[in-house]
Order: structure tokens, then C-alpha cells, then sequence
């Protein structure tokens, strides 16, 4: 949960479902430091903006919901929501989604949960893929995996239990990601293309392999793909380790592909505080077709001057 309402599950969902949904949230608030986070990120914001967020909370669509940062785990609802809308822009009927670094499963299945939600608002199916050893981290290589906060076993996985609760377009890859990601992108699909991707590997060399990820032919991408870096907050992180300096080594050894903080982000949000957006990045793949200029839209745009007459 990233500190924000949330809002009551639909009322078509079947009662164990919502029961199970409500027994969620308690849990998540009861976690450490979760009620102070709602503090400083939701109760610091304008009053009238958290009144006015109560009746889209209880009323509004899901869209709306995701605008106004009332869904849990905000950081893949609004990428998997922009994802969704661009392939529908691109004229695509499906994409790919992917979380590295499962742990015990929730944020997977929460990803399952805003697929469902997200292909109901926008009519495109949502492939869900998550990437874990199965086995916990494995050993750090030195001062770059930031030691001091990751060690080797942290976050073990019930790999069994796990499969056996994930829906029908979601899958689960076990292994290590030097040897998964070259399978996964051998078959991915130009018709499915990746649309986000979310990174919870906490180390910097392994976050260095995920994004290989990004290494694959450029049409089976989307044009900008959200990229979600979780662990850039800790204490220790910076250009020189973790997530940051995987991104920044991706960036020097890439000519056409580069992974940005996700362009006035803050600024297009009702909410400003949320700490997600400072994590949400972008991949820009620079040589989609899509981003040619031999791609050219079917109308013409142009600009009216109020100034002639």
C-alpha cells in the first residue's frame, strides 16, 4: 500500500472475495509504519481534495479511483492504467506486465487484482508475469547490493501456494533472472507488447540483469514503458548504488534505449505527496517505430490563433 485510501471493492464481487479484500487492507494498515505513512502523504494533503476523494471512493469509476490514488498499491495501477490506454492508442490488444522480485506474492497478486480492473475499463488483456528465485536474495556482491539494509535469504517464497492462487493470464517464473529474462524475451510477443515494468530486487546487481529486460526487439515493447524502481528510497541509495546505478549503467550502455524519471509526473497528479512517484520512471524506446517519423497519424493538427480575425 503506498500511504493512500483506498477504496471499497465493487459490489459485483462475489462476498468471500470482498470479506477477503476488507481483511487485506486491515492487515496492510496494522503493518509497521503504515498509518504513519498515511499521515505524512495522504492527511498533509488539501482538506477539500480528501473530502472530495470520499464520494469518488464510494461512487467513481475505476479510473477515477486510480486519479485520485484511491486503489492499493497506487504504483501499479496508475502504470498498468497508462499502459493499458497507450495500446489502445497504439491500436493493440493486449500487453505484458512484469514484477521482479515476488517475495511472498502479495504484490503479485494485487498486480492480478488491477489487471482485472483495468482490462474491465479498457477492454485490453493484461498478461501478468512474476520473476523470483523462489529461494529468497542471494548473496550481495559488495557495497553496491547496500548490504547494510538486504542480505542473502531475505524474502523467501511458498512457490507452490503461490501458483496455485494466480489467475489464469498470470505466471510466475522461478529461477535466475541471467538465465530467465533471455527465455521470457525469446518469446515475447509483439502482439502482447511489455507495458510496465516493476523492479523489488533491492540489490544493484540484481537489478543490473532485470533490466535486460529492456534488450529485446524494439516492436515488442510499447513506445514508453512504465518503469517502477522500489528500492531508490532506502537510506544509502544514490547514483553509485542499488537501483540507481543499475539505471544509470543501463542508460551508458544503451544508445536507443533510456530509463528517465517519468516526465511532470508530480504535476499531473491531484495528490502530490505520494512517495510512489518519485519511484515511477519511464524506458523510452527510441527506436520503436512508433517513434519514427515515417509513423504519421491520420489527421493533421492545427493550431487556431484567436489573435486573427
Amino acid at each position: 500500500m503506498t500511504g493512500q485510501l483506498v477504496s471499497n471493492p465493487p459490489a459485483t464481487l462475489p462476498r468471500a472475495r470482498v470479506g477477503a479484500s476488507y481483511s487485506y487492507l486491515l492487515k496492510r494498515l496494522l503493518q509497521p509504519g503504515k498509518l504513519e505513512k498515511i499521515f505524512i502523504e495522504r492527511l498533509t494533503e488539501p482538506l477539500h481534495l480528501n473530502l472530495l476523494s470520499v464520494p469518488v471512493a464510494l461512487f467513481g469509476s475505476y479510473r477515477a479511483k486510480v486519479a485520485w490514488d484511491l486503489v492499493v498499491r497506487q504504483q501499479y495501477a496508475f502504470p498498468i492504467l497508462y499502459a493499458a490506454d497507450a495500446a489502445r492508442k497504439y491500436g493493440y490488444d493486449s500487453i505484458t506486465v512484469v514484477e521482479f522480485g515476488v517475495a511472498g506474492g502479495a504484490g503479485l497478486l494485487n498486480m492480478c487484482r488491477i489487471a482485472e480492473r483495468t482490462k474491465a475499463a479498457t477492454g485490453i488483456e493484461i498478461r501478468v508475469v512474476g520473476f523470483d528465485t523462489g529461494r529468497g536474495m542471494p548473496p550481495a556482491i559488495d557495497y553496491r547490493d547496500l548490504p547494510e539494509h538486504f542480505q542473502q535469504g531475505d524474502f523467501p517464497m511458498d512457490v507452490a501456494k503461490l501458483r496455485a492462487a494466480l489467475p489464469a493470464f498470470a505466471e510466475l517464473i522461478i529461477g535466475d533472472v541471467q538465465e530467465t529474462v533471455p527465455r521470457f524475451l525469446a518469446g515475447l510477443s509483439g502482439q502482447s507488447p511489455l507495458g510496465f515494468v516493476a523492479i523489488d530486487v533491492d540489490y544493484y546487481s540484481s537489478a543490473r540483469a532485470c533490466l535486460g529486460i529492456l534488450n529485446g526487439p524494439a516492436t515488442t515493447y510499447l513506445p514508453l514503458v512504465p518503469v517502477y524502481l522500489d528500492d531508490i528510497g532506502v537510506d544509502g541509495s544514490n547514483a553509485w548504488t542499488g537501483e540507481l546505478l543499475a539505471v544509470n549503467e543501463f542508460n551508458a550502455d544503451q544508445a536507443f534505449r533510456k530509463i528517465a524519471p517519468f516526465t511532470l509526473l508530480r504535476s499531473r497528479r491531484i495528490f502530490k505527496n505520494p512517495q510512489w512517484i518519485d519511484r515511477m520512471f519511464a524506458a523510452h524506446i527510441h527506436d520503436h517505430p512508433k517513434r519514427s517519423p515515417a509513423a504519421r497519424r491520420p489527421v493533421q493538427r492545427v493550431l487556431g490563433n484567436e489573435y486573427l480575425r
